[in-house]
């Protein structure tokens, strides 16, 4: 039984077909479930989830403005990854491009910093990609 996480971005998409393709077969996501008839699906990456949508181009309450490529305009989606490296290379080999390179950052959380590598990518609607590699905690 899926455990579904306290927070789980939902992401209206331009074409599901195209989003699953990049999500699943390019980065490695997992289909958890499914709704077809509503083009709808539940995604699932190393204990981050999301779900997909694709734009029934109708009024809709969960729209709040026109959607205009890029969507996601002002938000990013910060998700762990096991090996930043490793999904590069799968990125590359289909083609996509970074919008940022790897790179190595400490980030200070009181008197401790937190270590990742993380890479920005722009999923086929321009949602903005944040992946990040742990790379653990030291003292100030």
């Amino acid at each position: 039984m899926l455990v579904m996480n306290p927070l789980v971005p939902e992401m209206i998409v331009s074409d599901l077909a195209r989003s699953l393709h990049y999500y699943c077969e390019v980065l490695g996501f997992r289909i958890e479930y499914q709704r077809p008839e509503h083009h709808f699906a539940f995604l699932s990456f190393h204990g981050s989830q999301l779900m997909l949508e694709q734009d029934d181009h109708e009024e809709s309450s969960w729209r709040v403005g026109p959607l205009e490529p890029p969507f996601g305009r002002g938000m990013n989606l910060s998700i762990k990854c096991p090996h930043a490296q490793s999904l590069i290379a799968r990125l590359e080999a289909a083609g996509h491009t970074l919008r940022k390179p790897l790179e190595e950052r400490w980030y200070r959380s009181n008197d401790m910093l937190i270590g990742e590598r993380n890479f920005l990518v722009l999923d086929p609607d321009g949602y903005l990609l944040r992946f990040a590699e742990d790379l653990g905690i030291k003292a100030l």
